[in-house]
């Protein structure tokens, strides 16, 4: 079975169109199939997983059947309902009569770049640490590749920012407690809040840099564009010490398929595949063909399936 298969959290990453949400559905149909209680999580705003299942979730966890799971997240709403606890969590830290203008100054926050995908970050952050426990694999099948790199680097990032935030808000405290307070220390729910927030962090990226728990595959294509973009991919999250274990070649023209048009588009394709086994050498490779019909019914999705393990079975590793 594939390497991709023996992690508890999976994040399946790759360019728009080459077969992500397919691929990861797949796999978690492959492993609820084993009694495994899957959850499977799209990060990505246009969903398909809900599709791909004939399903409409809503933003709750969404039952397929005993074992498989799904949740698509809005990071719309989640940006919302993250500004929205932001506000929350001032209540009382600051004056009444500055309340207002807190509260203009988090809204304009709300609409800088990053801000949805810190949001998004925090809902994942969430999920993993509360459903660990409750489910034997969670898979998030992810947005577009550069987005993914974001999100996936965020945990080193918001640590490294909220580090700082912390120690400013010690040396406020310190200087407060040693003018106003006659040396006395005093709460500072802040602080307390920042702490928490860090620790919170600290666990989901000890978890996501865990190569036994947490995995890493990309879906591409045998083009040349999906090609340099999986491996600077695979690049730059090397740099942050995720290992991709597993890249999936999508929608490769079977040997049967019969004419002109596919004998020369087999043609065109052969130096790419060459090109991806010299380039992801140290990945385990899966082909899947491409199929004659859509994926789009529970019939097809197994199908598909059934050609990542055959494809897996053949592979070394």
């Amino acid at each position: 079975m594939s390497r991709i298969f023996k992690h508890k959290i999976m994040f399946i990453g790759g360019k728009g169109g080459v077969g992500k949400s397919t691929t990861a559905s797949a796999i978690a149909q492959l492993l609820s199939e084993t009694s495994k209680k899957v959850l499977l999580v799209s990060t990505d705003p246009a969903h398909n997983i809900g599709d791909i299942f004939h399903v409409k979730p809503k933003d709750n966890i969404y039952p397929i059947n005993k074992y498989l799971h799904i949740l698509e997240i809005n990071p719309h709403s989640e940006s919302k309902r993250y500004i929205e606890e932001v506000k929350t969590n001032i209540k009382g830290l600051v004056k009444a009569t500055m309340i207002e203008e807190v509260h203009r100054q988090i809204d304009l926050a709300s609409s800088s770049p990053g801000a949805d995908e810190a949001a998004l970050f925090d809902k994942i952050t969430s999920l993993i640490l509360e459903e660990y426990d409750l489910f034997d694999h969670i898979i998030f099948d992810t947005a577009p590749t550069g987005h993914t790199i974001r999100l996936l680097t965020l945990p080193e990032l918001m640590n490294v920012w909220i580090s700082g935030l912390l120690e400013k808000r010690r040396k406020v405290q310190q200087n407060y407690t040693q003018l106003l307070n006659d040396g006395q220390p005093v709460d500072d729910p802040i602080f307390d809040k920042l702490q928490l927030r860090k620790q919170k962090f600290v666990k989901v990226r000890d978890i996501l840099l865990d190569r036994k728990k947490t995995g890493f595959a990309f879906v591409l294509n045998a083009e040349r564009l999906p090609i340099l973009e999986t491996k600077k991919a695979i690049d730059m999250l090397d740099t942050h010490n995720m290992d991709v274990s597993t890249v999936f070649v999508n929608k490769v023209i079977p040997d049967y398929a019969d004419g002109t048009f596919m004998k020369n588009r087999r043609e065109n394709e052969r130096p790419y595949l060459q090109q991806i086994h010299e380039i992801f050498s140290k990945q385990e490779i899966i082909k899947t063909p491409l199929f004659e019909h859509d994926i789009n019914s529970e019939e097809h999705l197994r199908k598909y399936a059934a050609s990542i393990l055959s494809s897996s079975s053949l592979s070394n590793f």
